[in-house]
């Protein structure tokens, strides 16, 4: 039996920006700056996941957390308007929200205008949490703020 020679391994491909100045061409696209975004924007997530998990939540759980604070402020949020900001059917975010009252992070009231409609706020334990992954996430993020500049410099080339 013969055996093939083992193929050269390959570096990892680690996305760097390029610092190379291609000619602008109106309407064009720039794969490299929208590939980047993306690239980057995944790091953030699961980042931000991990840290999440980190404190007892879903990814989800931490999105609505942060959904109803950073949207909303101190007055509660219909959980129509929920599902609308986390991009998800009502009847899920229906799902979402009691799951997160059982759990004590949300707590839910009936509007008085409306019996038909739902409002949630955050408990304590919802914003402790909340405190907890958010500063960590933010904190990442400025951190990042360096790459996020460059890519933010990769769009504006094609501004002309």
């Amino acid at each position: 039996m013969v055996r093939s020679k083992q193929p050269k391994r390959r570096k990892p491909l680690v996305p760097a920006i390029s610092k190379r100045r291609d000619k602008k061409t109106n309407g064009a696209v720039d794969y490299e700056a929208l590939a980047q975004f993306r690239y980057r924007l995944r790091i953030f997530l699961e980042f931000a996941d991990t840290n999440a998990r980190k404190v007892g939540l879903t990814s989800q759980q931490y999105q609505a957390l942060l959904t109803i604070k950073g949207l909303s402020g101190e007055t509660p949020m219909f959980v129509g308007e929920l599902a609308g900001f986390l991009l998800i059917k009502h009847h899920t975010a229906v799902e979402l929200v009691g799951r997160m009252v059982r759990l004590g992070l949300l707590q839910r009231t009936v509007d008085a205008s409306d019996n038909r409609r739902v409002l949630v706020t955050l408990t304590k334990k919802g914003n402790l949490l909340l405190r907890k992954v958010a500063a960590v996430n933010f904190r990442h993020l400025g951190a990042s703020s360096l790459t996020l500049s460059r890519i933010t410099r990769l769009f504006g080339r094609q501004r002309g």
